[in-house]
């Protein structure tokens, strides 16, 4: 997701701090975004000048201090709460008093990073989607603290790299994960109750809905941790037993089968 968000803020002409913890992971997400511009000069849809232009808008750090200067930080680390504001309160003593700290969480609570921040006014959500160069969305999380001018840059600031901004309330799941996710987590326990195969199940949500892939599928590609962490957020605020994760989804990830991240999931991707 960060050399994604990264990809998007620099082709739109914005000098990018790509940061870290490890320097070599820093560079390994520069890889990837010199990869992604490197396939689409190869489908003729973007010029290799262009391209070259884009990769001198990045520049991959592994030290918190050199986001000092920045006047936007995204932050799109793991989806832990403590790990999160423990982040917010470094940038809070890193970064210019006029500086807006946003997260790309998809669920987590806003308003929690926001008050370990001296600046809480200055906190907002910018939820881009997974994969953040093609999806359009992006959803602009106000938290209760967030003020009216950080809500408009963080638009603005959406708008500018191309993307279709909504604004939400500071709720867990926002509007597309709390919408998407019981649809998701129903579809395991219909596997778990043999209703009908992965396959089938897969075949009838595109078939039939028109969506551009099934929900094992979708579930792969968002990994399955990472779904697992999200309808755990959403039955912790809502209570709602649409969002109590099933139990073969639990028991996929305690045995690592996360999905395209780890090569096996509801699919098989160590396939040739």
């Amino acid at each position: 997701m960060g050399s994604g968000i990264a990809e998007v803020s620099a082709k739109a002409g914005y000098e990018v701090v790509l940061r870290s913890r490890q320097q070599a992971s820093a560079d390994a997400m520069v890889a990837s975004l010199e990869k992604s511009l490197g396939r689409q000069v190869e489908r003729g849809k973007l010029e290799e000048a262009d391209r070259d232009a884009v990769l001198g808008r990045v520049r991959a750090v592994s030290d918190l201090n050199e986001l000092a200067e920045c006047d936007l930080v995204i932050e799109s680390i793991v989806e832990d709460l403590e790990a999160k504001k423990d982040l917010f309160n470094q940038l809070d003593r890193i970064c210019g008093e006029n500086a807006i700290l946003a997260t790309n969480t998809s669920t987590l609570p806003v308003v929690e990073m926001a008050m370990e921040t001296g600046r809480p006014d200055k906190v907002c959500g910018v939820h881009f989607f997974n994969p953040a160069p093609v999806m359009a969305l992006v959803e602009v999380v106000r938290s209760i603290t967030s003020s009216d001018e950080t809500i408009a840059t963080a638009r603005a600031f959406a708008e500018s790299c191309g993307k279709s901004p909504v604004e939400v309330a500071d709720r867990a799941g926002f509007i597309v994960n709390a919408l998407l996710f019981p649809y998701l987590n129903n579809a395991v326990r219909m596997l778990e109750n043999r209703v009908a195969s992965r396959d089938d199940i897969d075949a009838a949500m595109k078939d039939g809905c028109g969506f551009p892939m099934g929900p094992f599928a979708l579930l792969d590609l968002v990994v399955l941790d990472t779904s697992l962490a999200i309808l755990e957020a959403l039955y912790a605020e809502f209570k709602d037993a649409n969002y109590a994760a099933a139990p073969a989804l639990r028991r996929m990830v305690t045995a690592n089968k996360l999905g395209r991240k780890t090569g096996e999931g509801f699919y098989d991707y160590r396939k040739a």
